[in-house]
C-alpha cells in the first residue's frame, strides 16, 4: 500500500457501514449500562465498572477507526481501471490455462469466493501490476506465477 487513501468496492464499503451501525450499537448498550461512579458498592462493582469502561474505550476506538477508513475511500474516489489496488477487480490467466476473475479487497469475506485480499500472497503479487504482467507468489503448493488479463474498478 502507498499510504495514500485507498478506494474500496461498493460490497465492502457496505460491509464497513454495518459493521460501523453494529459498533455503535454496542457502544451504546454498554454505555446504558455505566452507573454514577459516586454510587457505593463493592469491590466487584467496582471491577464490573471499570471493565465496561475499558469495554467503552474499545468500541470507542473502533468507530474511530472505521469512520476514518470510509471518510479515507470517500476522499480516494472509484478503483482504478489502469493498475490493480484494493477495490479492483482483476481477472488473471493460471499456467494450467484457467482464468479467475477476483476482487481486491483489505477485508477477507468466507463466503466471498471472488475476493482476494490486498495482504494474502496473490494480492500483494497484483497490487501495481498493469494488463499483460506476470506475477510470482507464494502458493501453498510453492512458487507460482499468474498473468494480469485484464482489471477493473
Amino acid at each position: 500500500m502507498t499510504g495514500d487513501p485507498e478506494p474500496i468496492s461498493a460490497d465492502a464499503r457496505r460491509a464497513l457501514e454495518q459493521e460501523l451501525a453494529n459498533v455503535r450499537a454496542e457502544r451504546a448498550t454498554v454505555a446504558a449500562t455505566l452507573r454514577d461512579t459516586d454510587a457505593v458498592g463493592d469491590r466487584a462493582d467496582e471491577a464490573d465498572q471499570l471493565q465496561r469502561a475499558d469495554d467503552l474505550k474499545r468500541l470507542d476506538n473502533r468507530i474511530s477507526d472505521l469512520t476514518v477508513r470510509l471518510e479515507q475511500a470517500g476522499l480516494a474516489g472509484p478503483a482504478r481501471t489502469d493498475v490493480v489496488g484494493v477495490g479492483s477487480t482483476v481477472t488473471v490467466r493460471f499456467p494450467d490455462g484457467a482464468v479467475e476473475t477476483y476482487r481486491v479487497a483489505e477485508i477477507a469475506d468466507a463466503l466471498d469466493q471472488t475476493l482476494i485480499t490486498a495482504d494474502s500472497p496473490l494480492g500483494r503479487a497484483l497490487l501495481g501490476r498493469h494488463a499483460g504482467d506476470t506475477v510470482h507468489y507464494d502458493a501453498p503448493g510453492g512458487r507460482a506465477s499468474a498473468v494480469v488479463e485484464s482489471i477493473g474498478g
